[in-house]
């Protein structure tokens, strides 16, 4: 299969701001049901497959170390990068630090630099969740004496030429988070991606809501490539059941947003049998609205925030958190390593993706982390921690 290097990270609440460059010429409007059954421009059956059946696949690499391990690795040479004797410059372009997600990861990226004394100096960038600002962050990084140049894309289309051109410098270029529509990069670094994030969400709802049942989707932004992928595998998933969508509302993000369409939807429609998200921050306002309007929470998709995760154990709610794990901001930092080394690395680089059940939540409450904190950081073994994620 010929691979599309797109958009296939963001999230727990993924960085969205800043993506209208990327918007598709229409999209769902607020409130429209998916009963229609219309795939999404963004819905790729063969990627979909792909990614499904990734979920069932052993990963390579060391035990307990997921940011290491890969999905069925394509490897590639990288002996002409090789720079022996360490002192690297490792350069970072970064989309934002715009919400917890972005923060819990780079606070984990840069405690791994600190785990390689070859690296001397870490650069680092702030795009600001801004294509142009992106751009020229590139080019400038680009006139420096960089070892490698790692970039999170803040869009993909956008940022594909900026991306192109850093990699015609010949200082080898990491993309990972978001990807761009181009292989120029030596790997591109992500979790299995979002059609698998949005199935494992649907599929949860679709085993425990009888047929019938209203569902509420909420989502974030339109026009997010992993995002559309993820209401798009939702939206196949449920246009083969008698499952009723009621409704598909942006939130923006926004808590009281959240709370605001729950609450409407509530009155509107009498009862809500489950609740889809396409990204968890808001997933806690969410189930404050139906414990405001007095009746019992329904099944629910989070994530691994740590607010979600102890009000799920604390009220028994019948969940799911999907999660787009924090941990894949180290992976970046070792393949540079490697690369840098001449040591072999996958041309896509895909991080095993893992749920949150009813029956593993425990594991991954931490009472002495932030609200905001995100349980798939891969750093509790890190040194320090967890000062400084606090």
């Amino acid at each position: 299969m010929t691979k599309r290097w797109a958009l296939v990270a963001v999230a727990g609440v993924l960085a969205v701001a800043g993506c209208s460059s990327d918007l598709p010429e229409e999209s769902s409007g607020s409130g429209t049901p998916s009963s229609d059954t219309r795939k999404s421009e963004f819905f790729d059956q063969a990627e979909y497959d792909r990614q499904l059946a990734f979920r069932n696949a052993t990963p390579q690499g060391p035990e307990g170390r997921p940011w290491e391990q890969m999905l069925e690795p394509q490897m590639v040479d990288t002996a002409k990068f090789a720079k022996p004797g360490g002192g690297y410059t490792l350069c970072f372009s970064n989309a934002a630090v715009d919400n917890p997600w972005r923060q819990v990861g780079f606070k984990t990226m840069q405690e791994e630099v600190k785990l390689h004394p070859e690296i001397t100096d870490f650069v680092v960038l702030d795009a600001e969740a801004k294509d142009d600002k992106q751009i020229s962050d590139i080019q400038s990084l680009t006139g420096r004496k960089c070892s490698a140049i790692i970039i999170s894309p803040n869009t993909t289309a956008t940022l594909t030429p900026a991306v192109e051109q850093a990699c015609a410098t010949g200082v080898p270029v990491i993309v990972f988070d978001r990807g761009v529509n181009t292989d120029c990069p030596v790997t591109f670094i992500h979790p299995i991606g979002g059609f698998a994030f949005g199935a494992n969400g649907a599929e949860f709802l679709k085993e425990r809501v009888k047929p019938g049942g209203k569902i509420l989707a909420l989502r974030i932004l339109p026009g997010v490539d992993v995002l559309e992928q993820r209401w798009a595998a939702a939206n196949e998933i449920f246009g083969g059941t008698e499952l009723d969508v009621v409704g598909v509302e942006f939130t923006d993000g926004d808590a009281a947003k959240t709370k605001s369409i729950v609450a409407d939807y509530i009155q509107r429609e009498g009862k809500i049998d489950g609740v889809w998200m396409d990204a968890g921050a808001t997933a806690v306002a969410a189930v404050e609205a139906f414990q405001d309007a007095g009746v019992d929470v329904p099944a629910i998709v989070g994530e691994d925030q740590q607010d979600f995760l102890r009000i799920w154990v604390d009220e028994g709610l019948n969940a799911v958190a999907p999660t787009y794990p924090t941990y894949q901001w180290r992976t970046p930092v070792i393949a540079a390593v490697k690369i840098l080394k001449g040591e072999q690395v996958p041309k896509e680089w895909v991080l095993p993706q893992p749920r949150i059940t009813g029956d593993t939540v425990r594991e991954y409450v931490k009472q002495d982390m932030p609200p905001l904190h995100y349980a798939m950081c891969g750093c509790e073994g890190m040194p320090g921690y967890p000062g400084p994620w606090k």
